[in-house]
């Protein structure tokens, strides 16, 4: 097309050469001017349209003209698939990675971006360009504050930052386009058609909403495709793909049998090569697997989660049982999705889900250049629920997209730590002029009814967050204006939430005697500890008789509590397996929370010294690096000092040797169970020079 430059359809060209044409989608944007100048802009065209590529060009057009530009992505499942997406461009001559210090086209979180806007003035000034995808995740309660913030002091600091917003369409779209004085271009044209339905049980002479999503998966294996099928908790996840590999057994061919059969041991390798029998859940899923239906949950290993993610592009999974947090995240199309369940479990018991959500997971139906339509179906239990369900989320409009920042508190806490530590407001009245500038303010000054009311209201909010913060020292009054203290500092450099430092900074304030167990069971209350979730109503008491005999005494056992012990079997050196039977939790996730254990203890040793208490800095270095390895005391040396050999193989060392390996000869070290020439020379060097 002409409004495009020669050498970004070069580029374009060679990297994407499935695409031979613009949609009209995508031409509508480009005929607009978008590559012409310099303005702001929000994409919203619907999901499979060509965003990306329409993003990337504008970036490719600041780094051509000698610029950089950011890709801001809200998961870091969307950043690794960009990374590995974006990485054809340095056969150009463009650098790719995640930070723009070092790259020409660099991909962010929005977190990452956040402490770019806080605290590397000099390299944002440096980014002519920043893309941000999902950006109707602004109106998300977790992330929603973070990414509305980062764009507000990114464009205090480097008024000339172009913002390329691409953006499912959203209901109140004009307030969004006066915010950000943005140029909006909008269209409904999808490459894959998307028809949208609600059955219900009665049709099909049922009471069991599972029998109708079997219905739905014996017409995708009729038309040779897949599906998706969304539920409201993991334990439903697991039950609806058993249920549906039970009724597919018949259903499907041995050719086919043999392929999901290649899948279930890709699963169940994974646990095998990390030192651990297959857990109970690991079995479930490969069982299930082995007729062609998974599930997809937080309690799965992460190589899980990618070999069915993987298995399901090349065709060889017929459906994915999932929670709704697969809406977001990783590239998983499919011909047919399936909508089970519209209610999620929330703090006030279960809540139907928005219209949005319920877009975004049927936006997952159809894939470009795979299928000529896309089917949604979403299940009810009878006609008249149908009609209710149909009337809402087939016809509803969508909710208006709201800014959180003044719901989420943290987030409130945080901006006002941010852009005190970065200089920005050194008053309560330079704090009220950047909140005015958010889309926050910009939403409480527009609203005709609330207009009146926000000034104040305003003033309220950010008064009672500098009292909390300055009670709790982490911000302090000067005569030059409000400052950071060095705790505040340390929580502006994080992205812990200003909840885990507070409560952190507890247990520095009253800890007279260190035990790790202790520390470990205090840190999993914290809210950003992932949690290890119980798997059913089995008896929690082995989790309160494991706590108890370490003087912890727990009035009620929750998920905190079985996060505590399944990283205190973890630091004892059980597995996933010893782990998952003893207490019935979710084991496959340990590592994931015995890693952020880990940083939160370095965090907590932080903490400490910017208290000025330095007597357990060697207890909490010691307990960070035995989270992270999974070992106890003894052997830290070991598994720190020699790459790649694991605690297993570690322990088996000193079990088989002692702990002194310096006369212990390489060929006696490879008689140890998979340690080959290559490891025991390793291990010979860090013998010889501990």
């Amino acid at each position: 097309m002409k409004n495009i430059p020669t050498n970004i359809k070069q580029i374009i060209n060679d990297c994407y050469p499935y695409i031979k044409e613009f949609n009209p989608a995508q031409k509508a944007v480009i005929e607009s001017g978008y590559l012409e100048n310099d303005k702001n802009y929000i994409i919203a065209i619907p999901t499979a349209s060509g965003k990306t590529v329409l993003g990337v060009m504008a970036a490719l057009q600041s780094i051509l003209s000698g610029g950089k530009a950011v890709y801001a992505a809200p998961l870091i499942s969307i950043q690794n698939e960009k990374v590995k997406e974006f990485k054809k461009f340095e056969e150009h001559g463009i650098s790719v990675g995640k930070h723009p210090s070092s790259s020409d086209l660099s991909i962010m979180v929005f977190e990452s971006f956040d402490v770019l806007t806080r605290f590397s003035w000099d390299v944002l000034r440096d980014v002519d360009t920043i893309i941000i995808d999902e950006f109707h995740m602004i109106g998300e309660y977790s992330r929603g504050p973070t990414i509305e913030c980062a764009i507000t002091r990114a464009k205090i600091i480097n008024p000339n930052l172009r913002i390329i917003a691409l953006s499912a369409t959203l209901e109140n779209m004009s307030e969004i386009e006066n915010w950000l004085d943005a140029t909006v271009i909008e269209h409904d044209y999808r490459p894959v058609p998307l028809n949208k339905d609600v059955l219900d049980t009665e049709m099909f002479n049922t009471k069991n909403k599972n029998d109708v999503v079997v219905k739905v998966i014996e017409k995708a294996i009729e038309d040779d495709s897949q599906a998706l099928s969304f539920v409201s908790t993991r334990r439903f996840t697991e039950s609806l793909a058993n249920y549906v590999a039970e009724k597919l057994k018949k259903k499907t061919t041995d050719e086919q049998k043999k392929r999901f059969k290649e899948v279930a041991d890709k699963i169940l390798e994974v646990p095998e090569k990390k030192g651990s029998r297959p857990t109970s859940t690991c079995l479930k899923l490969a069982e299930s697997c082995e007729n062609g239906a998974v599930f997809h949950h937080a309690g799965l290993f992460s190589e899980q989660k990618e070999i069915i993610e993987e298995e399901f592009r090349n065709g060889n999974i017929l459906m994915i049982a999932a929670t709704p947090s697969l809406m977001y995240g990783v590239n998983l199309p499919s011909k047919y999705v399936v909508i089970r369940d519209y209610t999620r479990w929330t703090s006030q018991g279960p809540q139907a889900i928005p219209v949005f959500d319920y877009e975004q997971m049927s936006g997952r139906a159809g894939r470009p250049q795979y299928d000529n339509a896309g089917y949604s179906y979403l299940i009810a239990k009878s006609m008249e629920e149908a009609s209710t369900l149909e009337e809402r989320y087939i016809y509803g409009d969508i909710e208006p997209t709201n800014s959180k920042l003044i719901e989420n508190k943290d987030a409130v806490f945080r901006q006002i730590i941010a852009q005190v530590a970065s200089t920005i407001s050194k008053t309560p009245e330079d704090l009220e002029d950047f909140f005015k500038k958010t889309f926050y303010g910009y939403q409480m000054t527009n609203n005709s009814s609330m207009s009146f009311f926000a000034e104040e209201s305003l003033k309220f909010e950010i008064q009672n967050a500098l009292e909390f913060l300055l009670q709790n020292q982490i911000l302090q009054a000067t005569p030059s204006g409000l400052k950071t203290t060095a705790l505040g500092n340390l929580i502006a450099k994080s992205n812990y939430t200003v909840e885990t430092a507070v409560k952190v900074k507890e247990y520095a304030n009253l800890v007279d005697q260190f035990s790790a167990e202790e520390l470990i069971y205090h840190l999993a209350q914290t809210p950003d500890m992932p949690l290890i979730s119980f798997k059913g109503r089995r008896s929690k008491d082995p989790v309160r008789e494991k706590l108890a005999n370490y003087g912890l005494f727990a009035l009620e056992i929750a998920n905190p509590e079985a996060t505590a012990v399944s990283l205190i079997e973890w630091i004892d050196e059980r597995n996933e397996y010893e782990i998952e039977n003893a207490y019935n939790v979710y084991a496959s996730s340990t590592r994931r929370a015995a890693y952020e254990a880990s940083l939160l203890v370095r965090f907590t040793k932080n903490t400490l010294e910017v208290l000025g208490k330095y007597n357990y800095s060697k207890d909490l270095d010691f307990l960070s690096a035995r989270l992270y390895y999974g070992v106890k005391e003894d052997i830290i040396p070991l598994v720190i000092g020699v790459k790649r050999l694991g605690r297993k193989r570690a322990r088996a060392l000193v079990n088989t040797f002692g702990e002194d390996l310096r006369p212990v000869s390489e060929n006696e070290l490879q008689k140890v169970d998979g340690i080959g020439p290559k490891l025991a020379k390793s291990i010979r060097n860090f013998a010889d020079n501990y």
